[in-house]
Parts: structure tokens; C-alpha cells; sequence
């Protein structure tokens, strides 16, 4: 696969998603509600698509279509933007701005933003149980988007995260707090993609691994971007980390040592890929330019 192609299957794929996530909105999510509105303002207001893409590139290893996991990418982005909106509250990090407008709070009121975080959860579980897949892989996909959404994982991490605003975490406490709070639902995307597809074990553990290794990569870049960017360039605050005084992977290792540990865990993602072979080839790239990546 050539970066070109890597380029424009991406494209598509992101692209796929959202005009599906429009359609979704229109079932789930109807404007004539205040927190519908809301909701549709944060789900459809921008954002790379990683996750989405992740499971549809996940989806395609074993052969299947990537459609076949459309819907189930769309519900793990409904569940990310919900954890978005409960991010920039107040009571959490009190952000803002988010994807270069204005928070969701400070569009529509604290109170309206929480129930439309609530409303993307629901709708969430409401696509899977209606995707027109075998009722197996509909449970395996509420259950991986449950389990990755929850207390064993993105809340846990949530919860990590408030923690070590006010004590210092250690290497290790870092390692856990973003294998569960960025982490979880990027396993969780290669996983809804075998789910939708029916992969084998093997792939699906190798993949595992993979994601892991990924979600520490863009956590990690996300704390080098936070001191080496600026708000124009990624849309949201930055240097919020330093003010706030937080752990983050650039105040434990230098800006150096955390591109390194980047490049290090990058390597881990690659060689989790080895025994999949070439129909990988456009996860390799994927990895390759989180790793790189500048917003």
C-alpha cells in the first residue's frame, strides 16, 4: 500500500462515517430536541475519526467489507464524543473550546451538555442492537463497548486522571491511567471490527496488542503537543497540563525521552502486526501517522 492509498482509504473511511453518523443522528438524535441539537453539535462538529477508522480497517484483515462494521464504528464514536462533552465540564477539566468552537457547556449550558452526553450513550447501544448482523455478534459488540466505556475501562481512567491532578503519579500509575482512559476504546475499535467481521482468535489478540500499543502513542503525542503547539493549530486549550500542575509523559521523561518512549511503544504496535502479514499494511501506515502526527 502506498501512502497515497493509505491517504484516500482513509479519507473514505472517515468520510463513510460521517455522512452514516448524519443518518444515525436523524434516527436517534432528532433536532427537535434541545439535547438532540447539542448532541449533534459535538458528534458532527469535526474530529479525525481514528476510532471509527480503526474498526473498519480492523473489520477488513479477515476479507470482510469494511461496511459490515459501519454502525459499530459510528456507536464507538457516539460513546467517544460523550466522554468529550463530560471531559470539558467544570466538574472535570473545565475546558473551553473543543475541535476549534466552543465547548458544548458553553454552547448549550452545563446541564443541557450532560444530557446530551447521556442521549450519545444511549443512541449508542440503541444502533448496535439494531445493526443487521447475527444476534452473536450484536452482544459481543454491546459487551466490548460496555466493557471499554465503564468502570474496567475509559471511566476508570477518567477517574485515574482526577486523582493525579492533586497527587503526583508514577511511571506506572501513568501507564494505567491512559491504557484505560485513551487506551480502552482504541482496543475497543479493533475489537468491534472483529466482532462485525468474525475474526479468528489470533488476529483479534494480535490486534489487541496492537491498539494497545497505539492508544500509548497518541496519548503520548498529546502531552508532546500540549507543550509544543498552540490552540489555533489543535482546536482545543493547550498548556493546561503544566498550569494544572498534572503527570503527564513529557514531565516524567522530557520532551525528548517522551518522543522516544513514542517511537518505542510504535515499534511494539508494528511488531504485534507481524504475524498478520501484508493485509495489516494500512494499520502500519495508521500507526505511523498518529505517531507523526502535529494535531
Amino acid at each position: 500500500m502506498t501512502k497515497e492509498e493509505y491517504r484516500a482509504c482513509f479519507a473514505f473511511w472517515a468520510q463513510s462515517t460521517e455522512a452514516r453518523l448524519k443518518e444515525l443522528c436523524d434516527l436517534y438524535l432528532p433536532e427537535k430536541s434541545q439535547i438532540g441539537q447539542a448532541a449533534r453539535y459535538s458528534l458532527l462538529g469535526g474530529g479525525k475519526r481514528v476510532r471509527a477508522v480503526l474498526t473498519l480497517a480492523a473489520c477488513t484483515l479477515d476479507g470482510a467489507p469494511a461496511t459490515q462494521a459501519l454502525d459499530y464504528a459510528c456507536a464507538l464514536e457516539m460513546l467517544h464524543c460523550y466522554s468529550l462533552i463530560h471531559d470539558d465540564l467544570p466538574c472535570m477539566d473545565n475546558d473551553d473550546f473543543r475541535r476549534g468552537r466552543p465547548s458544548c457547556h458553553k454552547q448549550y449550558g452545563e446541564s443541557t451538555a450532560l444530557l446530551a452526553a447521556d442521549a450519545l450513550v444511549t443512541a449508542a447501544f440503541e444502533v448496535i442492537a439494531n445493526v443487521a448482523l447475527p444476534a452473536e455478534s450484536r452482544v459481543q459488540a454491546a459487551a466490548i463497548l460496555a466493557k471499554a466505556g465503564g468502570a474496567r475501562g475509559m471511566l476508570y481512567g477518567q477517574e485515574l486522571d482526577k486523582r493525579y491532578e492533586t497527587v503526583a503519579a508514577t511511571e506506572s500509575q501513568l501507564l494505567e491511567l491512559h491504557a484505560h482512559k485513551t487506551g480502552a476504546l482504541i482496543v475497543a475499535a479493533t475489537e468491534l471490527g472483529c466482532a462485525a467481521a468474525g475474526t479468528p482468535l489470533a488476529i483479534r489478540k494480535a490486534l489487541a496488542t496492537y491498539a494497545a500499543e497505539v492508544g500509548l502513542v497518541f496519548q503520548i503525542v498529546d502531552d508532546i503537543l500540549d507543550v509544543t503547539s498552540t490552540t489555533e493549530e489543535l482546536g482545543k486549550p493547550v498548556g493546561s497540563d503544566v498550569d494544572n500542575d498534572k503527570t503527564t509523559f513529557v514531565s516524567l521523561y522530557g520532551l525528548e525521552g517522551a518522543r522516544e518512549l513514542a517511537q518505542s511503544h510504535n515499534e511494539r504496535a508494528l511488531h504485534a502486526l507481524e504475524s498478520v502479514g501484508s493485509s495489516a499494511d494500512f494499520l502500519r501506515m495508521l500507526a505511523a501517522d498518529l505517531l507523526q502526527r502535529k494535531k
